[in-house]
């Protein structure tokens, strides 16, 4: 393919910066990483403990650094973590270009603080400004959980001048909450006088998951319906669900930037499209980055999605602005709610969902890296 032709390079004319949603150290050593930035304009980075997971579980490129680690006396944990500061310099410098050629619009790479603090505030805020440190690079985003205990820490490392992207974002309530805590964040900055146009942040609005779990619902709804009709009209909302939340929630950040100025100097807080590759089969493996294209925002993409979508993409527009596209997700959500789907209780339910899962990943994470460590102290592979 030309790449005057690459879809992928399209969506940078419609003010989209497509970000890569995944890291391995394989990934940086081969210089994948880099081709993606130069060939596919991948222009920042995301990971969480799931996707570091499924790095070290995929062959020796970390086992040489473990057993220098351990050999310190270090516990799985912070040989993790260690893993994780080197995995994410790398690719904050591999990026420094990008954000510097960007005024700091791109060029991020997002580390989390661990999942078992989502409902910590003072834990979130402690272990961000460790993070912070500890990496050491400008381009470097926090990510910290959109839960209730979670907005607070925000605020409070943001008013640091400590970038934060905020994750597990499912429903229009906790985004309007994250808002405001971006704003408060920001309005501390200038008051402890900082420099405003350095600190940078995005809200990461989970896509598919809302899909999977509304379309599971219609089917249950539609399986109990009498009326053949009314049975028709639901199944024909499957697939509508996400997209639709997605667009208003696009909506409500620019109503925002119209009517409440930011202070001066100050960047707006982008929307950040996640778990963007359809998970039903039956839709089109691109069908969320497609239909979520918009000036001033992030789409993430793993792997499999960026090679689909620079294979069959196809960039129509700015999809998330659409006067007629918007009404049509308007509507969208008026039919789910008279047909009784509370897209808040979904929202509550996959946060829920998603602090536990990501809990889970961490403790499994925690687990492999003692496992492996084991393994090598008492004669595993040399590794990489």
């Amino acid at each position: 393919m030309k790449q005057e032709n690459n879809p992928m390079l399209r969506l940078n004319e419609f003010g989209q910066s497509p970000w890569c949603d995944q890291l391995s150290r394989q990934l940086l050593t081969t210089g994948q990483l880099a081709q993606l930035v130069t060939e596919q304009g991948v222009v920042g980075l995301t990971s969480n403990p799931t996707i570091f997971q499924k790095a070290l579980a995929a062959g020796d490129w970390y086992d040489g650094q473990i057993r220098e680690a351990a050999s310190r006396g270090l516990d799985a944990e912070a040989i993790y973590e260690e893993l994780a500061v080197r995995d994410i310099r790398a690719v904050a410098d591999l990026l420094k270009p990008v954000y510097e050629v960007s005024d700091r619009r791109d060029g991020y790479v997002s580390l989390e603080v661990s999942p078992t603090l989502a409902e910590d505030t003072e834990g979130s805020i402690d272990e961000g400004r460790r993070l912070w440190a500890a990496v050491d690079r400008p381009n470097l985003m926090v990510k910290i959980p959109g839960t209730a205990a979670g907005l607070p820490a925000i605020t409070a490392l943001l008013a640091e001048g400590i970038n934060v992207n905020v994750t597990l974002l499912f429903g229009l309530q906790r985004y309007r909450e994250v808002l405001e805590a971006y704003s408060e964040g920001l309005s501390q900055a200038r008051a402890n006088q900082l420099d405003l146009a350095e600190i940078a942040s995005v809200a990461s609005f989970f896509v598919s998951r809302v899909d999977t779990l509304v379309d599971g619902q219609l089917a249950s709804l539609a399986a109990n319906a009498g009326d053949p009709g009314v049975r028709a009209r639901l199944l024909e909302l499957k697939g509508k669900a996400a997209i639709a939340n997605a667009r208003i929630a696009y909506a409500t950040w620019q109503a925002r930037l119209d009517t409440d100025a930011l202070p001066a100097g100050a960047r707006p807080q982008r929307l950040l499209w996640a778990s963007t590759s359809a998970k039903n089969p039956a839709y089109r493996d691109v069908l969320y980055v497609e239909e979520l294209v918009g000036a001033e925002t992030v789409t993430t993409l793993p792997l499999e999605t960026i090679a689909a979508f620079a294979d069959h993409g196809q960039v129509r527009g700015a999809t998330l602005s659409d006067a007629v596209e918007l009404a049509a997700s308007r509507a969208a959500l008026e039919a789910l709610a008279e047909a009784g789907i509370d897209l808040q209780v979904v929202a509550e339910e996959l946060e829920a969902v998603g602090v536990r899962m990501f809990a889970e990943s961490f403790a499994q994470l925690v687990e492999g890296v003692a496992t492996k460590t084991r393994a090598l102290l008492v004669g595993g592979s040399a590794g990489v």
